[in-house]
């Protein structure tokens, strides 16, 4: 049977017979892999012409929805992939970490877009940058989405994680998706797929499935294209060298295995809680998922005089974790995702076995519960220990992708570090201890070398994701041999999507351009209060200038005690020893007393201010002096779902002198019609 992939918002089948993919417990064929026969240029077209096209229609906020509506639906269907995923091989907390895991991926990525990005279809990136004297010539950097589509090369490891991870920015920054996973595991990634294309949910065109190989896709690429994989760093090389990639400078985001590490602090020792932290977390890096994780510890560096008892440890704890199929009472630890895995980390063990020994299991003789071993494609834990660590090759550059680990003695931190950066450039490394000087010495030295690196101790180890979880809020990449990418990293994510662009003209242009008011920009004079108006009425650059209010000695003195703010510069008696030399206004009596003056009290559509952004204090206002605002619409967009939307206010507050005294924006919900 050869599995169906979905292009042009089509399920079709290759032509021809393709690559076979097995279930991974009981070695029976589950089908094949072909695209025979497709049109992948046509295809290419199809995501430019019309995924693109309708998911940049929407906003930030109107995409971030869907991910969420989407995310909600998958749940609903969990149990499906569950299921499903029992071929791969996978146990259930396997499974989860890929399927939840990959589902929550959606609904942070979906709160975060709502949160930082505005509701609307530009994104303004940093501040205005005057570029003239008088003000009339600025220059701003706006984000936004490249035309082209992303192509997301997947791994075997995560086929529901992995794709998850990647569509979710892509989509929140207006690109569609052609999705192209490993073989092994296809089978699971089409799974979730189906479900996406049937919830309805997402635009025609948004997301494709190539199930099996991309053919001639990478001859169609153009300048607005993305690639990004998640692979070996061979497969990596070998592609980011074809010739339309060089030829068009196609963004390539490369995210490849890697021999992470993890480091036992100096002050650790057997009976303290780190040392249980350190073992627990080596242990179920080397089982979960049968170690076939990109992030898996692959080096544990421990002190000199410690390998003993580490070893002792990781012995006892490997030996609780049962090897077989997955559905059977007490299994701990799955097979490989296929018999070709097994393969290659039998291949990859035997050049570990030159240069380190042999301390546990035995890849010739070894348990499996409830499955024949001969049939799926088990593999047991294996753990080296290496001598002289430093004068060793293979344990820095073989990685055995599966539950393969050698262990490593140091005898400083310096020696630490430098056996951490040996791996040459890690995905991640993880350091154990409850030594804070330890772990700055470390961490200064391993930091340029790692995508992440994770400190754990009894502080935080009971709420800790632990060494191995990518979390969709930071990085997930490493330089050198890890690939040099970067994915997730929340918004980051978005903006790998996106050009960033320089615009320059006057400030009334910039604003039209970006939909927001800038500095030097057109004002809008009008009798009505703007806080009479509704959401709709109000206007960018809608401005008002309120009268005058002067500042009293007793309006310090009073604002100070009902504050509770008695500083001693805000003190008549005192204020000249201060920095302004004389008795000053507090900084937050100047906010109040502005708010004071452009506020309209009475009911209207200005339901509530929430948030108040980039206060700055300029110049001291002294009683004596006077103080004016001008109070301008900057920015608006809607709340999707409400019948209210956000309305951000410059403020700008002057003292007699028409000398600035105070910046800031404050944030107000405001009825619609």
């Amino acid at each position: 049977m050869i599995i169906e992939s979905y292009l042009e918002d089509q399920w079709i089948k290759g032509k021809a017979e393709g690559a076979a993919f097995y279930h991974a417990v009981s070695g029976d064929k589950l089908g094949q892999a072909s695209s025979a026969g497709f049109d992948f240029k046509s295809a290419l077209n199809y995501a430019r012409r019309v995924g693109g096209p309708n998911i940049r229609k929407l906003t930030f906020h109107q995409r971030a929805l869907k991910l969420k509506e989407l995310a909600k639906y998958l749940t609903e269907r969990k149990e499906e992939f569950y299921e499903v995923s029992k071929a791969t091989g996978a146990t259930r907390t396997d499974s989860w970490i890929d399927i939840e895991g990959g589902i929550g991926t959606l609904f942070v990525f979906s709160s975060k877009a709502r949160r930082e990005l505005p509701n609307q279809t530009v994104f303004v990136d940093g501040i205005m940058e005057g570029l003239s004297k008088g003000g009339t010539f600025v220059g701003q950097h706006i984000c936004l989405p490249l035309e082209g589509v992303a192509i997301h090369i997947n791994a075997f490891n995560f086929p529901c994680w992995g794709m998850l991870e990647k569509f979710a920015p892509t989509f929140i920054a207006g690109m569609p998706t052609i999705v192209k996973p490993a073989t092994a595991t296809c089978y699971l990634a089409q799974k979730m797929v189906r479900a996406m294309i049937e919830s309805k949910i997402l635009p025609a065109g948004s997301l494709q499935l190539v199930c099996g190989n991309l053919g001639d896709t990478f001859d169609h690429l153009t300048c607005q294209d993305v690639v990004t994989l998640t692979g070996s760093a061979a497969t990596g090389q070998k592609l980011k060298t074809h010739p339309k990639i060089i030829e068009n400078a196609v963004r390539f985001n490369l995210e490849a295995d890697s021999l992470n590490c993890s480091i036992l602090g100096r002050d650790v020792t057997p009976g303290k809680p780190e040392f249980e932290i350190f073992i627990k977390e080596v242990t179920r890096e080397m089982t979960v998922k049968a170690g076939q994780k990109c992030t898996a510890i692959r080096r544990t560096i421990v002190p000199e005089g410690m390998e003993e008892a580490v070893l002792k440890a990781l012995k006892q704890s490997l030996e609780r974790v049962k090897l077989g199929d997955p559905s059977a009472e007490g299994v701990k630890m799955g097979p490989l995702a296929s018999k070709e895995q097994v393969q290659a980390v039998i291949s990859n063990f035997q050049k570990l076995k030159n240069e380190a020994e042999l301390v546990y299991g035995n890849p010739e003789d070894f348990e499996v519960i409830g499955a024949d071993r001969k049939c799926g494609a088990f593999f047991p834990a294996l753990l080296l220990h290496a001598d002289n660590p430093l004068t060793k090759e293979s344990i820095h550059s073989v990685e055995a992708f599966g539950p393969v680990n050698t262990v490593m003695g140091y005898n400083s931190s310096d020696e630490a570090v430098e056996l951490a950066r040996l791996g040459r450039g890690s995905l991640v490394g993880s350091l154990v201890t409850a030594d804070n000087n330890f772990a700055r010495e470390v961490i200064a030295g391993v930091a340029p070398y790692h995508g992440r690196f994770v400190i754990l101790n009894a502080d935080c180890a009971k709420e800790s994701t632990g060494h191995g979880s990518p979390m969709p809020h930071l990085v997930h990449g490493g330089p050198g041999r890890a690939g040099g990418g970067e994915e997730m990293g929340g918004m980051r994510a978005v903006m790998h999507y996106m050009q960033r662009t320089a615009v320059q003209g006057s400030p009334t242009t910039l604003g039209a351009i970006c939909n927001t008011w800038m500095k030097g920009g057109e004002q809008i004079k009008d009798p009505v209060h703007p806080f009479r108006k509704y959401y709709e009425e109000l206007q960018i650059g809608e401005t008002l200038i309120t009268e005058n209010r002067l500042i009293t000695p007793q309006d310090v003195d009073r604002f100070a005690d009902l504050s509770g703010d008695h500083f001693y510069a805000h003190k008549l008696e005192l204020g000249a020893q201060s920095i302004f030399e004389k008795q000053v206004a507090h900084g937050y009596f100047v906010l109040s007393a502005s708010a004071g003056l452009f506020v309209d009290p009475a009911p209207g559509p200005v339901l509530a201010n929430y948030g108040l952004e980039n206060l700055r204090f300029t110049n001291p206002v002294f009683p004596g002096d006077s103080i004016h605002v001008r109070l301008t619409c900057k920015q608006k967009y809607p709340r999707e779902g409400e019948d209210r939307g956000v309305v951000a206010w410059d403020v700008e507050v002057f003292n007699q002198d028409n000398l600035t005294v105070a910046v800031y924006t404050i944030l107000t919900l405001v009825k619609m019609k």
